[in-house]
């Protein structure tokens, strides 16, 4: 996994860009993020956004943003943050989870989780997953990917199992679930892409640093 201080793990698919306007930067603290551009061989650094999460997102809601506004808007924000001191390209994301009216953040704690679970359970929600690219302090490029998912109807025995089994990881996700591990055992059917679905749309954003001569074409 990609650390603030040291290149990739694994060696990546073409090196680290020598050119600093050409360097990829994620400007998010997610584990999943980082593994999955990791896995894929991009050489990068992570940049944690300097934001304010929650007094965000409670601006964006007061304003009368929609869930999609408000999760295009986050991952701007956390990307132009970032951009704004780091030269190169620089990817914000963010997710948001939408059940009827309501909408999910990642949970602060077990309990939280729990109750998550609890009101997923039985039915379908969808998760909303935005990414931003931002370059030179300004965004230029974004996307807003849904996926629909089914979680099934499953004991409260089961929930507390899985939350025990996958530990502090539950709190990493706005549906405390994880869906590339344990998580496959909370769903009945999902609509989405997979990458989608653990936080960036890994696809387009290659395909993007592919047009822009920043990974292989």
């Amino acid at each position: 996994m990609a650390h603030d201080t040291a290149a990739p793990a694994t060696r990546p698919l073409v090196a680290a860009a020598v050119d600093a306007d050409r360097q990829i930067v994620l400007a998010s603290g997610s584990r999943t993020r980082a593994a999955m551009l990791e896995a894929a061989g991009v050489a990068f650094t992570v940049v944690r956004p300097p934001v304010d999460e929650e007094a965000i997102k409670q601006g964006l809601r007061a304003e009368g943003l929609t869930p999609r506004q408000q999760v295009d808007a986050l991952a701007e924000v956390k990307a132009v943050r970032v951009s704004a001191r780091t030269r190169g390209f620089v990817i914000g994301a963010d997710q948001m989870l939408v059940l009827g009216d309501r909408v999910f953040d990642k949970p602060p704690d077990r309990a939280a989780a729990l109750d998550t679970l609890r009101a997923l359970r039985g039915r379908s929600h969808e998760l909303l997953t935005a990414q931003v690219i931002a370059k030179d302090g300004a965004p230029i490029w974004r996307m807003v990917v849904p996926a629909r998912l089914t979680v099934r109807d499953f004991s409260d025995d089961f929930a507390a199992a899985y939350l025990d089994a996958l530990g502090e990881r539950a709190l990493d996700s706005v549906g405390a679930y994880q869906i590339e591990g344990l998580g496959a055992h909370l769903f009945s059917r999902i609509d989405g892409d997979v990458f989608t679905i653990q936080g960036l749309s890994l696809l387009a954003v290659l395909d993007f640093l592919r047009q822009h001569a920043v990974v292989p074409r």
